[in-house]
């Protein structure tokens, strides 16, 4: 014995055990599409998340800029770490705060921190090897000379945290 349903005064039956009433009828025959309602919710949810993509890209690159900055020094200085605890080796990033930039010991390369971001060192009084130059040293154990690294344009500042202890790195932004 099957189900009876009845949907604005048409009578259905449910088959095999499931409900087959249309959503809507009109004149006695189901309509198919959407609601004026439904549209324009649609259509907002849309408009709604292309604004937000547009203030994210319109947020300004030296928001970006710096953050990205600040990441690579967090990951160079973390490469460094690891060099020191797999080659039981003192590995050292040096910091040439007059040209904005910084090396690796061990690399050649030369990493560049972009024009008008300025940065600070604070670092133990031995690490400081001459003018505008610093270095920041990680020993075979993982500990460090430890210290902070801030990197600043204008609002926006980003702190770079070296524990002494545990050589941990830890990036917050400010």
């Amino acid at each position: 014995m099957g189900i009876i349903f009845e949907a604005q005064g048409k009578r259905r039956k449910a088959k095999g055990g499931r409900c087959l009433v249309p959503a809507r009828y009109v004149g006695g025959k189901p309509q198919r599409g959407f609601t004026l309602l439904e549209l324009t919710v649609v259509l907002f949810v849309v408009v709604l998340g292309f604004s937000v993509i547009g203030l994210n890209l319109s947020s300004g690159s030296d928001t970006t800029e710096i953050k990205a900055a600040a990441r690579d020094m967090v990951s160079a200085l973390r490469y460094a770490r690891g060099q020191a605890l797999m080659t039981h080796q003192e590995t050292t990033v040096a910091l040439d705060l007059g040209n904005n930039s910084y090396r690796v010991s061990g690399r050649d390369k030369l990493y560049q921190i972009p024009k008008g971001i300025d940065v600070t060192v604070v670092t133990a009084q031995t690490e400081l090897t001459g003018e505008g130059t610093a270095n920041i040293r990680f020993f075979a154990d993982g500990s460090s000379t430890g210290g902070r690294i801030t990197l600043e344009r204008g609002q926006t500042s980003w702190k770079i945290d070296i524990n002494w202890l545990t050589g941990q790195i830890e990036l917050e932004n400010e």
